[in-house]
């Protein structure tokens, strides 16, 4: 069997929005070193709870903005400014479909059908 081939595996988390994360179990969820979650910090991205880092308590929605703030920077080499505002308007335009999909659920659908159809 050649296992030079193999897929790497994911890692799949998921966490509820009470869930209390350290500054450890953030770099180690998102793979990075402290110094990158505290850029975020002190960019607007994350907002911990606490006066300094090793006191710093973060919710679970905090993993997913840094895991997005992240990406969008390693993929699409976007600033960290860029990768703070991406993330708080992706933020607005999800909340925006839950409230449409919450009014009458068709406008929601109808929207993505046409963002389809555009390209």
């Amino acid at each position: 069997m050649n296992t030079g081939n193999r897929l790497p595996q994911l890692t799949i988390c998921i966490l509820e929005e009470q869930t209390q994360l350290t500054l450890a179990d953030l770099c180690r969820a998102c793979a990075v070193h402290a110094e990158r979650i505290i850029e975020l910090v002190d960019a607007g991205v994350l907002e911990p709870v606490g006066r300094e880092p090793p006191r710093w308590r973060f919710s679970g929605a905090s993993l997913h903005r840094a895991r997005m703030a992240l990406r969008l920077q390693r993929d699409l080499g976007i600033d960290l400014a860029g990768a703070a505002l991406a993330v708080e308007l992706l933020e607005e335009i999800e909340s925006l479909r839950a409230r449409l999909r919450a009014m009458g659920g068709e406008w929601a659908d109808d929207d993505r059908a046409d963002e389809r159809n555009d390209h």
